[in-house]
């Protein structure tokens, strides 16, 4: 007699998230105040640019996402999605580099969090922000943090990533407050005008304009776990414009209170935030507000982390049971129900190039070689994301299903959606490669960034390949 057939793995999975989760788990995963931080930095032009990183990128993929998530509500998301366009082969280069990316994209998030929370211990201890050994030690109690309450399930996990939206969201408030108050009594550091605000393109702007893309990316990533939201055709679509207001209004605005309290050229494009808070509250003598703000966002950061760890886990999850990586990534813990060796080895995978990126390197270039890294292989999925939008747009089942947000426009407008998304993110791979003028090599910042995503894009192929095999070998009965 043959053993039963093990039950499919996604079916264990549970439906815990509603509306008000996908929110809060959206600006989580979204809002970074780091990119306030690099956003200051760049100066008076981020404001413009900000609002172009909206316009272009934002709101063609809010479109997308929202007709793919509701047309496929399976769990998996962007790798479906490109795997319904283009086939197998093309479905695992998008899913592979999706999930890839946080190996570069978690160092970066984890330094920016640890430089954050230096400043719990207000002003006297603002010199470990760049101290690169508590840098390294804060970003692994970070993630460890994120991946053990993801791995003991959703259903507290989920608590993680609402409190990071919270905590992310509130002390950004409150350093608007701050910085209203200052301008108010003492005037602001900056001279805001129309001129300023335009964008300027020199070689800093042309690095740092990916990255603003980049900040409004990772609305698509609850979709990776849409068997586990409860009614997703509704609630998902509601819960990116709802998020993606929210977070483009703080965006713009928080840049300006950065820039009201500090000078552009002074301005730490990882910890910014709380050089502002701690210098508005210092004159104002409420000393207590910068460390009660960097408090909660280093609650914040570690939600952002745990939304990340989520929501990425599931791709490699989906890609296991399809058995082009591993099968082990396909199995569900069989106490807590998460897909936890994709979870432990994307950890494992991100502590290893945290400490690789610190070869050679001062603090902000380490940041910078992973920051470009990550936006060049998050990219790669959206390119498939925007062309499957076309492509399926021409099915005959895209008007078939209930409840439906489909792209406004037929199909006209998917090509002017995914059209607009596509060019913008293709112009955003092709600038990171452009080194930061903080740079002190340029060569050696070529060569880790062509390295890590090359490298990585080829290591993807190889265990492809390996699982093909072995897939066409089960099915001829081998």
């Amino acid at each position: 007699m043959s053993a039963p057939a093990p039950a499919d793995p996604k079916k264990q999975l549970r439906r815990v998230l509603g509306f008000w989760d996908v929110v809060l788990f959206n600006i989580a995963t979204v809002l970074g105040p780091r990119w306030l931080a690099a956003a200051g930095h760049n100066g008076t032009s981020s404001i413009s640019l900000w609002a172009l990183a909206a316009l272009l990128f934002f709101v063609p993929s809010a479109f997308v996402i929202n007709e793919l998530s509701t047309r496929f509500p399976d769990e998996g998301g962007l790798y479906v999605w490109s795997k319904e366009a283009f086939g197998d082969f093309h479905g695992f280069v998008a899913g592979w580099t999706y999930w890839i990316y946080t190996v570069f994209y978690f160092p970066g998030l984890l330094l920016a969090s640890a430089s954050m929370g230096a400043y719990i211990g207000g002003a006297g201890h603002a010199d470990l922000a760049s101290n690169r050994e508590f840098l390294v030690v804060g970003s692994f109690v970070l993630l460890f943090v994120a991946v053990f309450l993801n791995i003991i399930g959703l259903n507290v996990g989920k608590w993680l990533q609402n409190a990071g939206g919270v905590g992310t969201y509130s002390p950004l408030l409150i350093l608007v407050a701050v910085s209203a108050w200052i301008w108010h009594i003492h005037g602001s550091a900056t001279h805001f005008t129309l001129k300023n605000m335009m964008p300027v393109w020199n070689s800093a702007t042309v690095n740092f304009w990916p990255q603003m893309v980049f900040a409004f990316a990772g609305f698509e990533l609850v979709s990776a776990m849409s068997e586990e939201v409860r009614d997703p055709r509704k609630t998902l679509p509601r819960a990116v414009w709802g998020a993606g207001a929210a977070v483009a209004f703080i965006y713009i605005v928080g840049t300006i209170s950065v820039l009201v309290l500090i000078p552009a050229q002074q301005v730490d494009p990882l910890s910014g935030v709380f050089q502002g808070l701690t210098a508005g509250s210092v004159i104002l003598k409420i000393g207590f507000v910068g460390i009660l703000a960097a408090l909660l966002v280093t609650v914040g950061n570690a939600g952002g982390i745990g939304s990340t760890v989520a929501g990425i886990a599931r791709v490699p999850f989906v890609v296991g049971i399809d058995r082009y990586l591993p099968k082990a990534f396909g199995k569900i813990h069989p106490r807590w129900r998460t897909p936890y060796i994709s979870i432990i080895v994307q950890a494992v995978l991100s502590c290893i190039i945290l400490l690789l990126a610190q070869i050679q390197a001062t603090a902000t270039t380490a940041y910078q070689v992973v920051v470009d890294a990550a936006v060049i292989l998050y990219f790669v999925p959206f390119l498939y994301m925007y062309a499957a939008a076309i492509k399926l747009a021409y099915r005959k089942d895209r008007r078939s299903s209930e409840h439906v947000v489909l792209i406004p426009g037929g199909t006209a407008g998917a090509w002017i959606a995914g059209g607009l998304g596509f060019s913008v993110t293709l112009l955003g791979i092709a600038l990171s490669f452009i080194p930061p003028g903080e740079a002190t090599s340029k060569f050696s910042f070529l060569a880790k960034v062509i390295g890590g995503t090359v490298g990585t894009v080829l290591v993807g192929l190889a265990l492809y390949w390996r699982g093909a095999r072995q897939k066409a070998r089960e099915m001829r009965g081998v």
